[in-house]
């Protein structure tokens, strides 16, 4: 058994009234296979940022994710959802003391060793002229390591492609294939993590459905941490071991999947009714 504690801050009172906010740690129990699991793969310690304006995008972020497991982050738009994904891997500078990979400060890290085990996909996949065998074999490319067809192929299948993509071109291919070419990239490079922001929101059902199997899959095969970002509830309901909502740059809820009926924070709850 492994546990994801993330600091919840619960307000006491309607948003519209005064309040008081009472914080504390709360604590997720998840299943878990294994006998390392129950490791923190990262530690968020009052993790804050301020737009360029002096507005605050997130207020003081706690949270200690184990290895292995599935978060998903959802909230309003502007909640920070987005900004606490990019900080795990330094697409934003966090400040110094407030993000610790496996036990280290991430800005004590080679930001692209940190990248290469931090792996990230976004919203709208971008492929790199070429073929879909370039693209996978970039990475790798980059250290010195060249992939043979046969590690290609692995990856494609890995991604659920089969091999009569290997030398086809982002022009040949849709949406949902160049964003699981995108993934097959990004899981070249071995990533112990993978940060995933909103990476079916532009896609079909079937194409959904087969992201979401892909990602279920590297978590059974491979015990991938994966830190997850969704707009869809239902997706994340399907995906996530324990979820993570954020209200104005604040985590106000943590729940399992079967229990975001069960919210209390009035935004939080207002916003699961109507995304359900």
């Amino acid at each position: 058994m492994s546990s994801i504690s993330i600091e919840q801050s619960q307000l006491q009172s309607s948003p519209d009234e005064d309040h008081e906010v009472r914080e504390h740690l709360l604590t997720v129990d998840i299943q878990q296979p294994g006998e390392d699991v129950c490791a923190t793969r990262f530690r968020i310690r009052d993790l804050t940022k301020v737009s360029d304006a002096g507005d605050p995008i997130l207020k003081g972020i706690n949270m200690d994710i184990p290895k292995g497991v599935i978060l998903g982050i959802v909230g309003p738009s502007g909640s920070g959802k987005s900004t606490v994904l990019r900080a795990l891997n330094r697409l934003w500078e966090p400040p110094s003391g407030t993000v610790f990979y496996d036990d280290r400060d991430i800005l004590d890290l080679d930001v692209l060793s940190l990248r290469r085990k931090v792996g990230m996909l976004f919203q709208i996949p971008v492929l790199f002229e070429g073929t879909v065998a370039d693209n996978i074999r970039y990475g790798p490319q980059l250290r010195g390591k060249k992939l043979t067809d046969n590690q290609v192929h692995n990856l494609l299948s890995l991604a659920d492609l089969d091999s009569s993509f290997f030398n086809k071109t982002g022009g040949e291919i849709s949406v949902g294939q160049a964003q699981r070419v995108a993934l097959a990239r990004t899981l070249a490079n071995e990533p112990e993590v993978l940060l995933l922001d909103e990476p079916t929101s532009s896609l079909d059902p079937i194409s959904t459905e087969n992201i979401e199997e892909v990602i279920k899959k590297l978590k059974k095969k491979r015990g991938m941490t994966i830190v997850m970002v969704s707009h869809s509830i239902k997706q994340i309901q399907r995906i996530a071991d324990v979820v993570c909502l954020l209200v104005d740059g604040t985590i106000v809820e943590v729940l399992k999947p079967d229990k975001l009926s069960e919210a209390k924070h009035p935004t939080a709850l207002r916003f699961l009714q109507l995304s359900a």
